[in-house]
């Protein structure tokens, strides 16, 4: 008997903040939204063509966690949707993570 707990939409390993992201590509705003099962929606203003909207939501993400874009990984999606994101030592986070509760 496993158990399935949902599966949270981060977790921190260290200092590092791993999120699973549903991009948004071809917004009206640059917004992080809800979380939606075990993703947090990101929307960026960005075209998706050759991960250009990947590196735009990257720029926007570091600016909301206060750090440079050079902390943030793409570990797997870059030209798709469903992203993971490894982001080194936030200095800020979003009121939709310190809502949430760590298991």
């Amino acid at each position: 008997m496993s158990g399935m707990t949902e599966r949270p939409f981060y977790t921190w390993e260290g200092d590092v903040l791993v999120l699973n992201i549903l991009g948004s590509p071809n917004a009206k705003k640059d917004a992080i939204g809800k979380v939606k099962g075990h993703q947090l929606c990101v929307s960026v203003k960005a075209v998706p063509r050759g991960g250009k909207a990947t590196d735009y939501m990257v720029r926007f993400l570091a600016e909301e966690f206060g750090v440079s874009v050079r902390d943030i990984e793409v570990v797997t999606g870059r030209t798709n949707v469903n992203k993971v994101l490894r982001i080194t030592s936030p200095k800020r986070l979003p009121g939709v993570i310190g809502q949430q509760k760590l298991f």
